[in-house]
């Protein structure tokens, strides 16, 4: 939509001289605030879900035992990153917070609001890793899994 209002405003001003002046402030700033926001929070929905990447080949071929010490390895490990990232995350947000930091397009948006949208979505994300690994060390299956398990053919080969 901005596009075209860029597009009637260029042509406006140079055939007539003057361009009505269809700027939404800040579209692109915005645009990719939303971004940040709606990625981060499907990321741990769709781990849930089962629509995460995953590379089974191999893991499909480990027995019981070995397919579980995998799991937990890779969830073990996929938790301790998330919850560092979360971490610093929240502290960018309380930094952004405390020094006023704003953003640079026409709107002086305060930085801490998108960042922290980020933040948590990520917490969301850490929470969901470590349901998952709770569940696999009981010796349940994990929410991923539990989804394959019920839709035979989103399985990964």
């Amino acid at each position: 939509m901005q596009v075209a209002a860029n597009i009637i405003n260029k042509t406006m001003d140079l055939f007539f001289g003057a361009s009505p002046g269809l700027i939404v402030p800040s579209y692109a700033e915005f645009t990719g605030f939303f971004l940040v926001a709606a990625s981060f929070f499907a990321l741990a929905y769709t781990l849930r879900g089962g629509e995460h990447i995953r590379v089974s080949l191999l893991i499909n071929r480990l027995g019981p035992f070995s397919r579980r010490c995998v799991e937990v390895w890779c969830l073990a490990l996929g938790a301790i990153l998330t919850g560092y990232f979360s971490f610093y995350a929240f502290n960018l947000v309380y930094e952004s917070y405390v020094f006023g930091d704003l953003a640079v397009g026409m709107v002086p948006l305060p930085l801490w609001i998108p960042q922290f949208l980020m933040a948590l979505g990520s917490a969301v994300l850490f929470t969901e890793l470590v349901d998952d690994l709770v569940q696999v060390l009981s010796g349940r299956a994990p929410s991923y899994q539990q989804h394959e398990n019920r839709n035979p053919s989103k399985k990964s080969e």
